[in-house]
């Protein structure tokens, strides 16, 4: 059983969370700090993961950007998005490639919904937790000797509009979108919370 530490930063920039979780990599690797994960919440900003670069899509006019080396293309950062990082060394049964961690942490995002009485769902058009035909959850990560850094988002009430000009390799605008867009009122505290409750899911592959 993988034991999970939380750490609450509150709203930083991005920029300082990125240096945090270099940081706290590193520490992971030589076994210095325990699993962790990073809860925050950043200033509005996207940011641009190499398959949009290789790609040539850049975000829309009015948006503060940043580059990343995480996998995959735009994503949106800004107020009413639980933002988690997991620094974690994925060294369990099961966790050999980055497929395997990536449904890792979709069931778990999929598992706490459930218990909030939402139906999420994965969709082959592209990694994350969909309801219906929209995206609230995005996923993508780096690695290093297999410990993870950056990781994943959840629209929980963001403000109307901005994350749905934000088209993610190539799904196209209003794809994204919120769980308050889609009629859900659930809180960023709420959705931690059973986050939290559901944390085992992250030592198995049901």
């Amino acid at each position: 059983m993988r034991e999970i530490r939380f750490e609450h930063l509150g709203q930083i920039l991005h920029s300082d969370a990125d240096s945090l979780m270099r940081k706290m990599q590193a520490k992971r690797i030589e076994d210095e700090i325990p699993d962790t994960m990073l809860i925050c919440e950043h200033p509005e900003i996207i940011t641009v993961g190499p398959r949009a670069r290789n790609d040539g899509i850049t975000p829309p006019a009015g948006y503060d950007s940043t580059s990343v080396d995480r996998g995959g293309g735009l994503t949106w950062h800004g107020p009413g998005q639980l933002v988690v990082y997991p620094i974690v060394k994925w060294n369990l049964d099961g966790e050999s490639n980055v497929k395997a961690v990536i449904a890792l942490l979709e069931e778990w995002v999929i598992a706490a919904f459930s218990d909030l009485g939402i139906d999420g769902q994965r969709d082959e058009r592209m990694q994350g937790v969909w309801i219906g035909n929209n995206k609230v959850c995005s996923i993508g990560l780096s690695f290093l000797r297999w410990t993870s850094r950056h990781g994943l988002t959840i629209n929980c009430n963001t403000p109307p509009g901005r994350v749905e000009m934000v088209s993610g390799c190539g799904l196209g605008k209003d794809t994204t979108t919120s769980l308050a867009a889609l009629g859900f009122n659930n809180s960023t505290e709420e959705i931690l919370g059973a986050l939290k409750r559901r944390v085992e899911t992250l030592s198995r592959i049901e």
